[in-house]
């Protein structure tokens, strides 16, 4: 495992122990190698997952008449969440600052929304900026901490990446869209077609354990972004903030935000390029013309 932390090394190393015996080939191993994607996976979401149970424990038991507001137990435990993380060898120090770039990024965009009337938060507590409770930029550090850890826990690797400098670009201008489309034309379906454009021939390398998938990137960016619309539709539900139509009860998030979500993948996946830079698997450059073996798309 590429840049794990010390305590993902001896997780690691006391997985391979007990799975050394396990088959490579059959029905078994198929479900083994299932089972580990599986549990890679709620690893990478350590973060976010605890978060969500924050946010849905502060709406079943947390009562309505204690001291401390709801929203600031919640940013506290968000906080608490953080330090874990780090404390507990989770993070290291160096993904702690893009995580914190998603905090920034986050907070200024919900700063706007709110302002706007896209959604909103509930008006108690102290520990906000104007209408945003500080929690709120830990939602989008949740994302940051699972694209960061996924990177490393499956030791991803690409082919046929774009160039890093147009994917910058591509995601400057979607992030920029999401503020000008309240008083300008949206371009999203502009961004989308960019997006196709550029990612549609990348194919993301997962090593799971002993097997490497292969996957389209597209469809990749596809699930991730549905993964997260369904969390959000569970953080309203648990009143931790409200669209319009929401206003006079619950209801699902409206499905076009799956674009909005499909969209920030890529804010979320460039800024987490220039911290882990897209790689060509070895394998792949052991088999391409020496021409070709170019490790890094800057």
């Amino acid at each position: 495992m590429q840049r794990a932390t010390s305590l993902e090394r001896r997780v690691d190393a006391l997985a391979h122990r007990v799975l050394r015996d396990a088959p490579a080939n059959g029905i078994r191993a198929g479900l083994i190698e299932f089972a580990v994607f599986i549990l890679k996976q709620a690893w990478a979401c350590v973060f976010g997952a605890a978060l969500l149970v924050v946010i849905v424990a502060a709406r079943l038991w947390y009562p309505d008449d204690a001291p401390l507001a709801r929203n600031d137990a919640m940013t506290i435990a968000a906080v608490l969440i953080q330090v874990a993380m780090l404390a507990f060898r989770l993070e290291s120090g160096r993904e702690l600052w893009v995580i914190v770039l998603f905090h920034i990024t986050g907070t200024v965009m919900e700063l706007f929304k709110t302002d706007v009337g896209s959604w909103a938060y509930a008006a108690d507590g102290v520990l906000r900026i104007g209408g945003v409770p500080l929690f709120s930029g830990f939602m989008y550090a949740a994302v940051g901490s699972y694209m960061v850890r996924v990177y490393r826990l499956f030791d991803l690797g690409f082919t046929r990446y774009p160039r890093r400098w147009m994917t910058a670009i591509l995601a400057a201008a979607i992030y920029l869209n999401f503020f000008t489309h309240h008083w300008w034309w949206d371009a999203r379906w502009v961004l989308l077609a960019g997006v196709v454009l550029l990612w549609l021939p990348t194919v993301m390398h997962a090593r799971v354990w002993r097997r490497t998938i292969r996957l389209p990137l597209l469809l990749v960016f596809a699930g991730v972004a549905l993964f997260i619309y369904l969390a959000e539709n569970i953080g309203t539900w648990a009143g931790a903030w409200a669209y319009p139509d929401q206003a006079g009860g619950w209801q699902p998030v409206s499905l076009s935000k799956l674009t909005s979500w499909f969209l920030l993948m890529i804010i979320s996946v460039v800024l987490v390029a220039w911290v882990y830079p897209p790689q060509v698997p070895a394998a792949v450059l052991r088999s391409e013309p020496v021409d070709d073996r170019r490790r890094v798309r800057p």
